[in-house]
This record gives structure tokens, C-alpha cells and sequence, in this order.
């Protein structure tokens, strides 16, 4: 039996997260003001007070939820006894989590996660212009039927699929013209429902490669560790180790999909029968069951699940 630890991307992030976790554990506090003095703002405050609108800006979002996620490896680690490197076989984290997955591997430093991801937040929001680009969830299709629903509503334009989400529920994104004819054309591939989504921009498309520049620029002037278990990258769906191809996957990340049902795939076919997502939410857990039946997932990300998960992660 071999177990994996996932971490959440965005889109779990809500006001209040990892309050209890800093109010239990001084592991947790010190994470959260670590991360604070790394970007140079009482981000730590938003998390907690909100507004809501102003945690769910790209370029807090991302960061805050690392942080969270780092909150709960800290406290297993440093006041609960579990080590990663001792009770996982792999890490992996969807899209931003990437970076959490990286950070609790010690692939980065806390502080340097945390700036790249509040650079790749703004990046990603500069990139295109508000208003020009849109995503949207296709449920009851996998990744063959969105393929050909992203080629026949791009038009010239730029359509494709940004995340395999589970075996229906993929999502795509591109220039808004293209996602508002994906509906129609969904239909007739016999999607149950096309559901756009509240994002601020088309992320994981083409349409990101500004962004893709600005983090190569950045992931470049990085010190990039081997990390203590293999990381199951979002791009290729499959384990990597070598900080040259962390890097560099990293910065294709941007601009490629998040290859999540296949990861997750990946960790069962190598022995992952356990699944825990350590952060913000639920999602990853119920995503799992919907890829591989037999998954165990749960989910630690108050202190109330730090200590249910305690004689499972022993």
C-alpha cells in the first residue's frame, strides 16, 4: 500500500482558510507569516477577513492557497511526526498546486514558492486582456469529445481543452468567442451541460504564452532542489525528479492542460492506493473517486482532520 499527497488549485480558495490551522499550531503561523514577509503583504488577512473578492484575485489566490496547503505539511512534520519523505510515494498538485506539491517536497523554499506564484497570479491576469477570453466546464464528455468540440468551436480562434478534470468533466479555455460556441456544439456532441466558469482569465490555452515568458524569466533566477519524493507533473502526467525538467515543465504548465484524471491514473497504476489532498477543500478528493473507484481520498485541511488522519499517515 502506497499513499500520495494532492494539493488543490484554484478555485478552492475561501475567506477564513487555514484561520483554525494558525490558531492551533505555531507551525502554521509561522508558515502564514513567513509568507507575509515574502511578498511584502498581510496576505494572511485577506485569507481570513476577505473581501472575498480580493481573495479570489489571481494573484492572491494562488499564493494563498500554497500557503494553506504548507500549513498543513508543516504541522504533520513538525508537530505530529510525519515526515513526506517517509509516508508518501508521490506528490502532485493541480495547476497551482504544482508549486504546493513542489514546496512540501522541498523542491522550493516557502518564500520562493510563494513569489512565484503571486508573479505568476499577475501574469496570467495581464496576459489577456479582461473580457477577451472565457472558460467553461463540459460535463458528461471526456477528452476525446472535448478535443473535437474545441476544434470545431475555435473557428481561427483559440480553443482547448485546459483541464482533464475526471472522465466527464473536462474544462476548456480560450478567446471568449470560441468558449460561447461550445455549448451549442457540446450539445451536439452530447454533453449533459456546458457551465461557464468564474475566471478572470483563459488559463492553461495558447493565450497564456505572455505569461509562460514571464515565468520562464522568473523560474530561471530560481534555486530548484531534488525533491524528497517524485512529483506527478500536471503536463505530462507522469513522475519527474530532475530540477531542469520541474523547470521547465513548470513554464509549460502555463500554456499546456492540466492532465489531472491522468495523474491521478498514474499514482494508482504505481501503487497509490491512499490519496490525501492537504489544503483548502475538497475537490481533489472527489475528483479521485471518480478516476480510480478504488481510491481511498480524504482530505486534512482543518485541525480536526490533522488528527483523524493521524493513525492513517502513521
Amino acid at each position: 500500500m502506497a499513499r500520495a499527497f494532492v494539493f488543490p488549485g484554484q478555485g478552492s480558495q475561501d475567506v477564513g482558510m487555514g484561520r483554525a490551522l494558525a490558531e492551533s499550531f505555531a507551525a502554521a503561523r509561522e508558515v502564514f507569516d513567513e509568507v507575509d514577509e515574502a511578498l511584502g503583504q498581510k496576505l494572511s488577512a485577506i485569507m481570513w477577513d476577505g473581501p472575498k473578492e480580493t481573495l479570489t484575485l489571481t494573484e492572491n489566490a494562488q499564493p494563498a492557497l500554497m500557503a494553506v496547503s504548507m500549513a498543513v505539511v508543516r504541522v504533520l512534520e513538525r508537530e505530529k511526526g510525519i515526515k513526506l519523505a517517509d509516508t508518501v510515494k508521490f506528490v502532485a498538485g493541480h495547476s497551482l498546486g504544482e508549486y504546493s506539491a513542489l514546496a512540501a517536497a522541498g523542491a522550493f523554499s516557502l518564500a520562493d514558492a510563494a513569489r512565484l506564484l503571486k508573479l505568476r497570479g499577475q501574469a496570467m491576469q495581464a496576459a489577456v486582456p479582461v473580457g477577451e477570453g472565457a472558460m467553461v466546464a463540459l460535463l458528461g464528455v471526456g477528452r476525446d469529445v472535448a478535443e473535437k468540440v474545441a476544434a470545431e468551436a475555435a473557428q481561427g480562434e483559440v480553443c482547448q481543452v485546459a483541464n482533464d478534470n475526471d472522465p466527464t468533466q473536462v474544462v476548456l479555455s480560450g478567446a471568449k468567442a470560441a468558449i460561447d460556441r461550445v455549448a451549442e456544439i457540446g450539445k451536439a456532441h452530447g454533453a449533459r451541460r456546458a457551465l461557464p466558469l468564474p475566471v478572470s482569465a483563459p488559463f492553461h490555452c495558447a493565450l497564456m504564452q505572455p505569461a509562460a515568458d514571464a515565468m520562464a524569466e522568473a523560474l530561471a533566477n530560481v534555486t530548484i532542489q531534488p525533491p524528497a519524493v517524485p512529483v506527478v507533473a500536471n503536463v505530462v502526467a507522469s513522475a519527474v525528479s530532475d530540477p531542469e525538467e520541474i523547470r521547465r515543465l513548470l513554464v509549460a504548465q502555463v500554456t499546456g492542460s492540466v492532465r489531472w484524471r491522468e495523474c491521478v491514473g498514474y499514482l494508482a497504476e504505481n501503487g497509490v492506493t491512499e490519496l490525501f489532498e492537504l489544503g483548502s477543500g475538497k475537490v481533489l478528493a472527489g475528483l479521485a473517486k471518480r478516476i480510480v473507484a478504488s481510491l481511498e481520498a480524504s482530505s486534512i485541511g482543518t485541525p480536526d482532520d490533522v488528527e483523524a488522519a493521524l493513525s492513517r499517515l502513521a
